[in-house]
């Protein structure tokens, strides 16, 4: 006899570790979901900053069709020309000279952290395996993830933390200073926190960053999985530090517009004992993933969309700004970079969420009480101004809450 997992009766027989809101979706199109019992919804969670794109965009779903009714799946025993056509787009937009190709984020930080430790060992160093982090920080779900994240929670009642990961208080510069020794492989931090409560390192602090483990002799790694592909206006978020580059990335989400794609990238040098059998993947690179990557990179990278991501995200600013000081009850504080999105409040977070859902307007949470707003990167003017009017109505509501 199976035994339930969740308490809602219609979803018995699924693992209950997701505390699921009770709406679901029928279609999507833009930056809209329309829900199975007839409701509209402006989407500014966008699949957790992964539909790039909104839902249902033309060039990704003629990019599904068309592969789809070619080839799915052959496994990286073979060459796959879509895989070298999306690398070389990745690698000549920034500072990788090689790719690795995954399903998922968490797949991608699985794969830099081998490759540094790697990269120690080949150079006759193979007890160079400390990885330090950052409090807040979120890498994903595997165990080598949440043992690099700062979030001592996703580790309760999973055994003891694997060896060689620590971390220090976001930002901490001196902290690290102190903490690197020749025992450290790498640093992992992300440019800007999406989970961690959108906290953003500065342009000066990315470039100290590079410094310090440049001169230590320690592989930089940038979790840009939610901060980058266009999300904070460039292309990835270092970008606004020019000279921070690092020395291995990891990106997904909204590389595949909402399909499965991630991607490790790195320079030749840091990826260098990253030899034959010593990584691989099933499913990762497949052509219908490369298809659905190649159109979603393509429309990505045009300075059309960067600069309606700097438009609108200067629009959130100054309106958010503005109900900050209207509801200084509600809102304490406005973080993040372009339209990754930090609004602290008061309320508890995940009550404020109900809040704006019933003003059906979509967003994420986020630590430190947070809530995210982490909107399609072609979302409108005038559709930012409807998310600040439901956002503003959601505001009155909890205000009354708290006065009754």
């Amino acid at each position: 006899m199976s035994t339930a997992t969740s308490s809602n009766p219609s979803q018995h027989h699924i693992m209950g570790v997701y505390n699921r809101a009770p709406l679901a979706f029928e279609r999507g199109r833009g930056a809209r979901l329309f829900s199975t019992d007839g409701g509209e919804y402006l989407d500014c969670v966008a699949g957790i900053a992964t539909c790039g794109l909104g839902h249902a965009h033309p060039a990704l779903v003629e990019a599904l069709k068309t592969q789809g009714e070619k080839l799915w799946h052959v496994s990286n025993i073979y060459t796959i020309p879509e895989q070298e056509t999306l690398a070389d787009k990745l690698c000549a937009a920034t500072f990788a000279d090689v790719v690795f190709f995954t399903n998922s984020g968490t797949e991608a930080i699985e794969c830099a952290l081998k490759a540094a430790r790697r990269y120690h060992a080949v150079n006759g160093q193979a007890d160079r395996i400390e990885v330090i982090g950052f409090d807040g920080s979120f890498h994903g779900r595997s165990y080598a993830a949440v043992n690099a994240s700062g979030n001592a929670s996703y580790l309760d009642g999973f055994g003891p933390r694997l060896p060689g990961f620590s971390q220090l208080p976001f930002g901490d510069l001196e902290a690290l200073k102190a903490a690197i020794t020749d025992k450290t492989a790498a640093v992992i931090i992300e440019p800007v926190q999406g989970e961690g409560g959108a906290r953003a390192l500065t342009e000066a602090q990315l470039l100290e960053l590079r410094e310090i483990t440049r001169e230590a002799g320690v592989l930089l790694i940038y979790d840009e999985v939610q901060s980058g592909m266009g999300r904070t206006g460039k292309l990835f978020a270092h970008e606004w530090a020019p000279g921070s580059e690092p020395d291995i990335m990891c990106v997904a989400k909204a590389l595949g517009g909402g399909f499965p794609v991630g991607a490790c990238l790195a320079t030749n040098e840091a990826a260098k004992g990253m030899t034959p059998g010593t990584h691989g993947s099933t499913y990762g690179g497949n052509p219908l993933a490369m298809a659905v990557g190649i159109a979603a990179f393509s429309a990505i990278n045009t300075p059309e969309l960067l600069d309606n991501v700097k438009t609108v995200a200067g629009y959130f600013t100054q309106q958010l700004n503005g109900l900050k000081d209207r509801f200084p009850d509600v809102i304490v504080d406005i973080r993040g970079k372009g339209l990754l999105i930090g609004i602290k409040v008061i309320p508890n977070n995940r009550e404020f969420m109900v809040m704006a859902r019933d003003q059906h307007l979509l967003i994420a949470g986020g630590g430190d009480n947070c809530v995210r707003l982490l909107p399609p990167l072609n979302l409108t003017v005038e559709e930012a101004s409807e998310a600040i009017s439901k956002l503003e109505k959601a505001c009155e509501v909890a205000r009354a809450k708290a006065a009754a």
